[in-house]
């Protein structure tokens, strides 16, 4: 089971196919997220196979090296589970959605 910050992690996720960085989610959430809390949800989440990541190198207008988070089949399978636990539409919540 996953939690309603992690459901909401994997919203933002779902909306960007090529994957996203960590800062990018915290902007993205609009305060619900953290800087502080928001590497160890992702490595978390990684580990429970939710999302992968991909190493970006660093390059000249990139000074040092990022990480890039994408969603996978099973994280996608998890915001189902999650919504109809809940009782909630995948597309009706705005957390879940």
């Amino acid at each position: 089971m996953i939690t309603i910050t992690e459901a909401f992690i994997l919203k933002l996720l779902v909306s960007k196919p090529t994957g996203a960085y960590p800062s990018e989610l915290v902007h993205e959430s609009e305060g619900k997220l953290k800087r502080g809390t928001i590497y160890a949800l992702l490595a978390d989440m990684e580990n429970r196979r939710l999302v992968s990541s991909k190493q970006i190198e660093a390059t000249p207008t990139l000074a040092l090296p990022r990480t890039l988070y994408s969603i996978t089949t099973t994280g996608q399978t998890a915001r189902v589970e999650i919504a109809k636990e809940l009782g909630f539409s995948i597309n009706a919540d705005p957390n879940l959605n």
